[in-house]
């Protein structure tokens, strides 16, 4: 097996990566793009990628939300949740006054602006493709910056001195990490699992994203993330990137994405799968498979009166 990752090595993704089940004989390749890492799985090149999606200070990863609701089917089998915890690091010899620019990818910058601002308000972001290859580049001669925000691992990776550890201006940031394949067989319900989707309006009206929550609130299915993305049509048009909790085996479920598939004009399913935290979905009196079966017996008892 070949397991595609946001790379470089030292990234947060390959520790992600790292904690999924079985990984030691699996050969683990690093890419250097979410989109290019998706796209590998969609070509066969690996079997499957981990990208992260999911910041519990920034929210969804766009990058990650735009390449699954777009091209192949690609489903996830598999979500990681990893605390994420910040360094400051440079080339050894440099100190807080040498600082002129910090290089780091767009989601490490934004958790650690507070930081910045108080300890080095006059530094220069540098944008990079990953805080790994922020770190990276340091160890040239020729970069554009003198200092990189990056994980532990990745500056000691790379030989870098640490400036400052814990950076981070909320202690308890913590990004979500899903492991995407090509549809398949999708793991079996656990009980804890939850369901991702991606809806399309068939158009826009008022009261439209109030029907589509009403297929889930009608079946006391609880939303653990919504999110709006252009679909990139014309300007004012979206879709919904949607996490809930439940299995599409589960009937409750299964009736929410019927009810969908007929008032959205296309739903894409990105799978079902167990969830990092292991929490067990509450289900709700009158929405039970057992409710579900004997109403539908019910109903089949009154048709063949």
């Amino acid at each position: 097996m070949r397991y595609g990752y946001f790379g470089p090595a030292g990234t947060f993704t390959e520790m992600a990566l790292l904690r999924l089940p079985g990984v030691e004989d699996v050969e683990r390749v690093p890419i250097a793009s979410v989109e290019s890492a998706l796209e590998a799985v969609r070509d066969g090149s690996v079997d499957a990628a981990v990208v992260p999606i999911e910041n519990s200070v920034e929210g969804g990863v766009s990058a990650t939300l735009d390449a699954l609701s777009s091209g192949a089917d690609l489903v996830v089998v598999h979500e990681v949740l990893v605390p994420i915890t910040f360094v400051l690091a440079a080339r050894a010899g440099t100190t807080l006054a040498d600082i002129r620019g910090v290089g780091s990818h767009p989601h490490a910058w934004a958790q650690v602006r507070h930081w910045m601002g108080a300890h080095l308000p006059e530094a220069t972001y540098v944008p990079c493709l990953s805080t790994a290859a922020a770190a990276a580049g340091l160890a040239g001669d020729d970069t554009a910056y003198e200092a990189a925000v990056c994980a532990p691992v990745a500056a000691q990776a790379h030989g870098l001195q640490v400036l400052a550890e814990d950076i981070g201006d909320n202690r308890s940031a913590v990004t979500r990490f899903v492991l995407v394949a090509r549809p398949g067989r999708l793991p079996e319900p656990t009980g804890a699992d939850k369901t991702s989707v991606v809806l399309f309006q068939a158009d826009d009206h008022p009261g439209g994203l109030l029907e589509l929550l009403e297929q889930f609130a009608a079946r006391g299915i609880n939303l653990t993330r919504l999110e709006s993305r252009p679909t990139g049509d014309a300007l004012g048009r979206y879709c919904f990137s949607i996490d809930f909790e439940g299995h599409v085996n589960d009937e409750r479920v299964g009736e929410t994405l019927m009810g969908l598939r007929r008032v959205c004009a296309d739903v894409r399913f990105l799978g079902s799968y167990p969830r990092a935290d292991g929490a067990v979905v509450e289900v709700r009196p009158g929405t039970r498979d057992t409710d579900f079966t004997a109403a539908r017996a019910w109903l089949q008892g009154l048709r063949n009166a």
